[in-house]
């Protein structure tokens, strides 16, 4: 087992485990049991009933948070000459073709997320073995494959954020900073929950949220109540 911390084991007296908490509340226990002493994360982890080696279960998409994540987000765009410009005007930290693609090609990934337009697709495919394991991948459905670069950025840096599910079906998200306002914390959250309900499989038989649980970065974890997660 792995040994924790003094300060761990002192907030994790503050929560107790035979309970589920209502959602604000467990946004409220989740930052006050923060140990770190930088401002931490705060994410939210859904397990889910899905089967992710189902096409239809296997869900992947991207969300704006109505209060951004807090983060500073690194975005850069494969695209030819104007596009790249247009990204650039909107806020990208690199933006280029040909020249891009070889430099991430001799291991260079100083960056976040990946936009692409789709006539670059063909030539990023190549670098797929390196990217895709890394997350990195620019796809259609969280809007990294797009003409529109310019709108794709504003959103990735406003707030914008991918979610997927792993192997064994769970769904991790960052939903803003412990120094956040617990409101607006609590209003991520529901943004997330809101959308993971809209995207729910007709396949799937039985709970479909199987558990909810908040936490900070190396804080203990707070289980959520689904059937008080607006209160």
């Amino acid at each position: 087992m792995m040994k924790r911390g003094k300060k761990y084991l002192e907030a994790s007296k503050l929560i107790d485990k035979s309970v589920k908490y209502a959602g604000l509340e467990a946004v409220e226990l989740a930052k006050k049991t923060s140990v770190s002493k930088f401002d931490a994360t705060v994410e939210v982890a859904f397990r889910l009933n899905v089967d992710p080696r189902k096409a239809d279960q296997n869900l992947r998409g991207a969300i704006s948070l109505p209060h951004g994540t807090g983060k500073t987000v690194k975005v850069i765009v494969i695209a030819k000459s104007e596009k790249a410009k247009e990204a650039l005007a909107a806020g990208a930290d690199e933006a280029g073709d040909v020249e891009l693609i070889e430099k991430i090609s001799k291991g260079w990934f100083d960056f976040d997320v990946m936009v692409a337009t789709p006539d670059m697709m063909a030539q990023l495919g190549k670098l797929g073995r390196v990217l895709g394991p890394k997350g990195l991948m620019p796809n259609p459905k969280t809007g990294t494959v797009t003409l529109d670069v310019a709108k794709a950025v504003q959103e990735i840096k406003a707030g914008k954020i991918e979610y997927r599910t792993d192997k064994v079906g769970n769904i991790h998200a960052p939903i803003g900073k412990v120094s956040f306002d617990a409101n607006k914390l609590h209003e991520n959250m529901l943004a997330i929950y809101g959308q993971l309900i809209r995207i729910k499989p007709a396949t799937v038989k039985g709970t479909y949220i199987k558990n909810i649980t908040l936490s900070t970065t190396m804080g203990p974890g707070v289980s959520v109540d689904e059937n008080n997660i607006r209160k």
